[in-house]
């Protein structure tokens, strides 16, 4: 006998029931999400009409830019939301959901799909289905998903109809799963279930009471105590600061507090950049072995007796990791303590420490870090790669505030590792992808940065660095950027070839044109182009563009000759060489190596 929900449950209950479609965008509220990056369709229609009453449903220029918004999003953010249709709109998302499983990345993939009642033997259009298949296919987006490691299911509809159905629920399961363990959810959503209702649900006063609550981990005094003595015993301390401390940002300051008090100098990985202030006295910036020139390097390699590694992780990448050359002290230490932060939102790292914040430090160590001064570029000098941070941190020096860089992957991301990152007032002063190095993000992700400083209200400087193939990868993004009415300037590096692994002289190399004039391109969004080919007048150019606001892009003409290139770039260069048995390359790496023993 078919009964309904208001017989079964009685009309009280019945009547106070959610639509799926509100439940779904108070969960988004719940979480903090204030804005939603994606494509619309068909299949997601009425989720959008939904959401956009309570979340800012904003547009992409394509669907993969709108992944990876949301990726760039979740880098600040509790959770990161990209929202397509079926299929052809989640498909092209995939390249993000790899970006953010491997970053470590809480972004929620929504996708739209057929309601429950068209899903019959007649093949839908968007479903991966060739006329000559015998059977329909409606899970090729998920099972693709899926095959990255990815949490992938279908929202839910009613089965019996007594009982109202569980979406609301499952659909809080999977945003949980995507907070608690930092890692990307893939969910499909049935366009006839968004107005359907959906069983009521009762929500924690935050999202932090969604995570475990206590560390079923024993020996955290034992860990502590052994540290204490190390610490106390060494002459020269070093604590070394692992990139998953970048997205626990209460944990990350707790431990800054305690180096600070007890004067213990600090560093970073190549993957944790941005998420220091390099300008505070104990900071040693971010070091990679061979492939970094700080400052404080000697510190590092030749003085520090006992270093503490704090969130590292578990499996090293070999970009993070002077690329295997066996030149990253940190990793060869004799005499150091890996707290690698196992569980959950780093629950172990953070018992540690509350037990050795409990005391000062009785310290052996009589740290000396004098304060070396930078040289000064003569204002005539051309520009290049080689001398890009130089003249982009004397740029910084003589702003109001600091910048918030976004390098895009290949010779622009190495030689931003050189640029000195400052604060932010959100939380964040350097974003890429280093670990899995997707092209075509710096564009996306000054969306992402844009509207999380409009919601602050800052000012902040955001500056884009890339070549002629990232630029030209993703320049259909700036029609959005124009929209918001970004401050951000493009530095636009020019030498008309993707030059950073080029190995021959095929054409897929020249992925540009003579007469390509990008200044004519950014006029065309609203913005102002400028060509500077000397460091000085870069210099003024660049604090010009930040004085007067708005979007800019600076070409600058960038020689292809390996002395033009950025530091660490001829470093990489030479050890692929060496590594490829190349006589030169092998003298030269060498030559290097022992310029440090």
């Amino acid at each position: 006998m078919s009964v309904s929900i208001e017989s079964n449950f009685g009309a009280d209950y019945a009547v106070h029931l959610p639509l799926l479609g509100d439940s779904i965008a108070e969960l988004l509220a719940f979480f903090g999400v204030k804005r939603v990056y994606g494509v619309g369709g068909d299949f997601v229609a009425n989720l959008i009409n939904t959401l956009d009453k309570q979340v800012a449903v904003l547009p992409s220029s394509n669907e993969m830019h709108a992944g990876f918004s949301a990726c760039a999003q979740a880098e600040l953010n509790p959770l990161g939301v990209c929202m397509t249709t079926y299929t052809v709109g989640s498909l092209p998302c995939t390249s993000a959901a790899a970006l953010a499983r491997t970053e470590g990345l809480p972004v929620v993939f929504i996708s739209g799909a057929p309601g429950e009642a068209e899903i019959n033997s007649q093949a839908l259009h968007h479903s991966v289905h060739p006329h000559t298949a015998w059977h329909t296919d409606l899970d090729a987006a998920l099972n693709a998903f899926k095959a990255l490691g990815v949490r992938a299911e279908r929202l839910q509809g009613q089965r019996h109809s007594g009982q109202p159905n569980v979406a609301a629920e499952q659909f809080l399961q999977l945003l949980t799963h995507a907070y608690v363990n930092r890692q990307p959810v893939y969910i499909e959503v049935p366009r006839d279930l968004i107005y359907q209702p959906t069983q009521a649900l009762s929500l924690p006063s935050c999202p932090s009471q969604l995570r475990p609550q206590a560390l079923n981990l024993s020996g955290a005094e034992l860990i502590a105590s052994q540290i204490r003595t190390q610490l106390e015993q060494a002459k020269a301390p070093l604590v070394f600061l692992g990139e998953k401390l970048r997205l626990n940002e209460p944990l990350l300051e707790k431990i800054l507090a305690f180096c600070e008090q007890n004067g213990l100098p600090y560093a970073t990985t190549w993957f944790g950049k941005g998420m220091l202030d390099e300008s505070r006295p104990l900071c040693l910036g971010s070091y990679n072995g061979v492939f970094s020139r700080l400052p404080h390097q000697a510190y590092i390699e030749s003085e520090a007796d006992y270093v503490l590694e704090l969130g590292t992780a578990i499996f090293p990448s070999d970009t993070n990791n002077a690329f295997s050359s066996q030149t990253h002290a940190i990793d060869n230490h004799g005499n150091k303590t890996m707290l690698k932060g196992t569980a959950q939102w780093e629950a172990d790292i953070e018992a540690v420490m509350a037990l050795l914040g409990k005391q000062p430090l009785t310290l052996n160590a009589s740290v000396n870090l004098a304060v070396e001064t930078v040289p000064q570029l003569a204002p005539q000098t051309e520009l290049g790669y080689h001398h890009l941070s130089a003249c982009i941190n004397a740029a910084q020096q003589r702003a109001e505030r600091p910048f918030i860089f976004l390098p895009e992957v290949g010779n622009s991301l190495f030689a931003s590792f050189e640029l000195t990152t400052l604060g932010s007032d959100i939380g964040r002063s350097y974003l890429a992808n280093p670990w899995y190095a997707a092209m075509g993000t710096s564009l996306p992700y000054a969306r992402a940065v844009v509207d999380q400083l409009a919601e602050c209200q800052s000012s902040q400087p955001v500056v884009v660095i890339t070549g002629d193939g990232g630029f030209n990868f993703q320049a259909n993004e700036l029609i959005n950027l124009q929209k918001q009415g970004a401050n951000l300037i493009i530095v636009y590096m020019r030498n008309n070839i993707f030059h950073l692994g080029k190995a021959g002289d095929a054409p897929i190399y020249a992925c540009n044109h003579e007469g390509f004039d990008p200044k004519l391109l950014i006029q065309a969004y609203g913005g102002s182009g400028h060509l500077c080919q000397q460091s000085g007048k870069f210099v003024d150019t660049l604090c010009g563009c930040i004085a007067s606001g708005g979007l800019h892009l600076i070409e600058v003409p960038a020689s292809v000759e390996a002395s033009a290139q950025s530091d660490t770039t001829q470093k990489l260069n030479c050890y692929i060489g060496y590594r490829n048995g190349n006589p030169e390359a092998t003298q030269r790496w060498q030559e290097l190596c022992e310029k440090r023993d």
